[in-house]
């Protein structure tokens, strides 16, 4: 019988079990969700497909979930294997306290070359051999103790428990199968970077285990052994580059949780509460669709996109303590303020924008195309979707106002990325990879970056390592196949010639480079603008009117006529609320524009030599020769210090 809520196959475990059992490395960096809540099923508890489905259900919830340091110590219970496991605050313990006798019985006989048989046969003849072997336990015990609080003296420890370990494989044939896996949590805060990647920016201390770690991870007995170290960390950017940069220490991602496993906490948290005869999250059916407002175990897990299970918990934690239903808006916000914590209020927002389409003034020609072709491919999935655009054009052209309108329109969740970039050292790939999780958690997402000429670098010789870095790693998730489909990245930009060439290559947002320029003199679309403007005083304009109004605004943009609209309006409420044409002529001969116009034609230009569909320029029959004069002007203004 097929079961609705399988367990979770958690893939990063399964990594992690093929680079042990293989031997491929013995240092392994677990990185990523570290902090989640992990299922470990209930091992009597088989799932047999000949089972009814009441029972398959029953057992595939059987067991609890951990946090991953548990979990691990958990999944690592093989027999012949020592688990230790030294938290940052605590000792160093064995899992199995029968383990402890053990490793201390192998550290005397590596320190002293003889076995506990071997004390207990001398004890017949020697009444001090077993005061000695008594002194050497509480010297073991004495260091096991001293570790406590002092991180450097633990790693020092656990690197000579490794050799004590291969010395009995080697050594002691009875004690052969002795082997370690050591966890060690929170492997950043152990081994940080520094303030800039050097040790020379490091504490004492810090430099001490840096170099212990160094030393231990690089010395060939180790690697070839069969001792495994497991580091647990958020980024593996935050371990020092000298432990982090090591090519025998792998890298293990721990991904944020997909739906499957989402729906399967569901199933197993409302269970445990009925178990316990708590109270149940108020939800619709389990597999059906949503039931008015309330969601559904289905919709719920698909709207949570994003959510660890841990901040999930919480959502159902409070449903069922207070008996409200769970809606979308509600967990919509909880999914957007999770984000915004994990990643920083600098980094990113959610943006609603509140507008569409059919709220912009003119574009007639850009909206049928962001209506006709654009939107299907944001829409679609696979290789016809679209992995990009980049919008380009001069200052004040509206670009960011039509793509919010377009985010509007499509109804899809919308990450605005504010700044990526950090003045910490390595905190930029820490953040980075943070970003990366959060955009393969989510479902579909539009990734909205309004001034990207800022955000995102070059490659270039003469670009800092950290710009250079950060630039190829989005340059290679904008291609990423696994995120096709699923990101949409917006790129807004009035300096398109400043973006990397390597973004602005078809296969990313070189698919779609479109130029949101100002609108033609005398079209219908400067007349729309024209009764957009005079509409804002509640005038009702005649032909003469507009046409006036045309002649008056010749060359603005809508950045322009969005400012004398507003002036406008201001106007009419300080005049009691009327205003006459001669009024509004008065208020715009009033106006002086910026000098920027010369800076605007740049931007202008580079939009047009830059943008990718001929459909798309004001005139789409242009040759070559035109286009040969925009380069030409191009560099006269260049020339001329633009």
């Amino acid at each position: 019988m097929f079961v609705k809520t399988p367990p979770p196959k958690y893939a990063f475990f399964s990594r992690i079990a093929r680079i042990v059992n293989s031997g491929q490395s013995r240092a392994v960096m677990v990185a990523g969700e570290v902090h989640d809540l992990f299922f470990v099923g209930d091992k009597a508890a088989k799932l047999d497909e000949s089972q009814d489905q009441g029972n398959a259900v029953q057992d595939a919830l059987a067991g609890e979930y951990l946090p991953l340091m548990p979990y691990l110590c958990r999944q690592c219970d093989i027999p012949g294997v020592v688990l230790l496991v030294y938290e940052l605050n605590g000792p160093i313990r064995c899992v199995d306290p029968d383990d402890r006798r053990r490793l201390r019985d192998a550290w005397i006989q590596w320190k002293t070359g003889l076995s506990p048989d071997h004390f207990t046969l001398k004890a017949l003849t020697d009444p001090d051999a077993g005061k000695q072997k008594q002194q050497l336990e509480q010297a073991f015990d004495q260091r096991i103790g001293e570790a406590t609080g002092r991180p450097t003296a633990a790693l020092e420890l656990l690197r000579q428990l490794t050799l004590c370990a291969r010395h009995q494989r080697r050594y002691a044939p009875d004690n052969k199968d002795l082997r370690l896996i050591i966890l060690i949590e929170a492997a950043d805060m152990l081994l940080p970077t520094g303030g800039g990647g050097g040790v020379s920016q490091l504490g004492s201390a810090d430099r001490h285990r840096v170099a212990i770690l160094e030393d231990w991870l690089s010395d060939p007995a180790f690697i070839d052994g069969e001792d495994t170290l497991l580091m647990l960390t958020e980024s593996r950017s935050a371990v020092h580059p000298r432990v982090a940069g090591l090519p025998q220490v792998l890298s293990v991602e721990v991904a944020s949780p997909d739906a499957g496993e989402r729906r399967h906490y569901i199933d197993w948290f409302c269970a445990h509460q009925e178990k316990q005869g708590k109270g149940v999250p108020v939800l619709g059916d389990a597999h059906g669709p949503a039931s008015g407002a309330t969601l559904s175990r289905d919709k719920l897990a698909d709207l949570t996109a994003g959510l660890s299970i841990h901040a999930l918990r919480q959502l159902l934690i409070h449903s069922a303590y207070a008996g409200e239903p769970v809606t979308a808006p509600g967990v919509i916000a909880q999914v957007e303020r999770y984000i915004v914590g994990q990643l920083g209020e600098d980094v990113v927002e959610f943006s609603k924008p509140e507008h569409t389409l059919d709220d912009v003034v003119g574009y007639t020609r850009l909206k049928d195309f962001l209506r006709d072709e654009m939107i299907p491919r944001i829409r679609a999935t696979g290789d016809e979707a679209l992995p990009g655009a980049a919008i380009a054009g001069p200052i004040g052209a509206g670009k960011t106002f039509i793509f919010e309108a377009l985010a509007g329109s499509l109804g899809l969740p919308v990450l605005v990325l504010k700044n990526i970039r950090s003045q910490y050292f390595g905190q930029t790939d820490v953040v980075f990879e943070k970003l990366r999780r959060v955009l393969e958690a989510l479902g579909k997402v539009i990734l909205f970056v309004d001034e990207a000429d800022t955000q995102f670098g070059g490659v270039g010789a003469n670009a800092h390592e950290t710009e250079r870095r950060l630039t190829g790693k989005i340059q290679a998730m904008m291609s990423d196949p696994k995120l096709r489909g699923r990101v949409i990245w917006l790129l807004m930009t009035a300096r398109i010639e400043r973006l990397s060439p390597d973004i602005r290559r078809p296969g990313r947002v070189g698919d779609l480079i479109i130029p949101v320029l100002d609108v033609e003199p005398g079209s219908e679309d400067h007349r729309a603008f024209a009764q957009w403007v005079l509409g804002g005083v509640k005038l009702e304009p005649t032909a003469e009117h507009v046409a006036a109004m045309m002649e008056l605004t010749t060359g603005y943009s809508s950045a322009a006529y969005a400012a004398l609209r507003s002036q406008l309006k201001a106007m009419r409420s300080l005049n009691d609320g009327t205003m006459s044409m001669e009024d509004v002529e008065s208020a715009v001969h009033d106006q002086l524009p910026a000098d920027i116009g010369t800076a605007r034609r740049y931007q202008t230009l580079q939009a047009l030599v830059n943008c990718t569909r001929r459909s798309l320029l004001p005139d789409p029959e242009i040759d070559e020769a035109q286009r040969q004069a925009w380069f030409e002007e191009l560099a006269a203004l260049e020339r001329g210090g633009v």
